[in-house]
Parts: structure tokens; C-alpha cells; sequence
């Protein structure tokens, strides 16, 4: 029978560095889960483009914080949690700067430049 080991071992010396690691992915997947429902809720009050991708890059946070729980675990080989991670990464940054990019500039802003 196949057991699976923790990429991180937890049983340590001192610390306990994986049960710390453990908190803060936990942590992370709580946090980023509560900002997703809320960004989900913010995305179906106003149904606009960049409230949807908004959406889906805190949706890629909490991914993010689910692969990060399941390489703990031993669930996600080293090399594809990479892979999988810094590809998130990408697209968050790249879905936000695209919603500030599709932003029009509020009258406020076209008043201080003398539009």
C-alpha cells in the first residue's frame, strides 16, 4: 500500500517549521477565501469586466494557497507546485494590471488634466 509523505517533514527539531508552515498556508487559504466570496459578491452587485477579473485573480490566490496546502501534504510533486505557482503569479499580476488598464479615468481625474 502507497503512504504519502509530506513534501514537508512534520516532525522537526525546535520550532516546528512545517506546523508553522502549515498555519500560514491555512491562514493564507482562509484569508484569500473570504476576499474571493467577497470579490464574487462585488462582481455579481456591479457585473462589470473589471470587477470579473478581479475575481478571477483573487480566485487565483486562493488557489494558489490550495496547491501550497496539498504540496505540504505530499499531494503536489515540488517541481508542479512551482510550475503552478509562479504561472498564478503571472496571471494575477497580468489580470490586474488589465483591469486598471480597461479603467476609464473618473472625472476627477480628466478635470486635473484640463479635458
Amino acid at each position: 500500500m502507497n503512504t504519502i509523505t509530506p513534501a514537508v517533514p512534520l516532525e522537526t527539531h525546535g520550532l516546528e517549521p512545517s506546523l508553522v508552515l502549515l498555519g500560514v498556508i491555512v491562514l493564507a487559504g482562509l484569508g484569500t477565501g473570504v476576499l474571493f466570496v467577497g470579490s464574487v459578491l462585488a462582481f455579481l452587485q456591479r457585473r462589470e469586466t473589471r470587477y470579473a477579473l478581479i475575481t478571477v485573480a483573487v480566485g487565483a490566490l486562493f488557489v494558489r494557497s490550495i496547491v501550497g496546502f496539498a504540496t505540504v501534504y505530499g499531494h503536489v510533486p515540488m517541481t508542479v507546485h512551482h510550475i503552478v505557482e509562479h504561472s498564478l503569479d503571472f496571471l494575477i499580476a497580468a489580470l490586474v494590471l488589465y483591469a486598471v488598464y480597461r479603467s476609464k479615468p473618473s472625472t476627477v481625474d480628466a478635470s486635473l488634466r484640463g479635458d
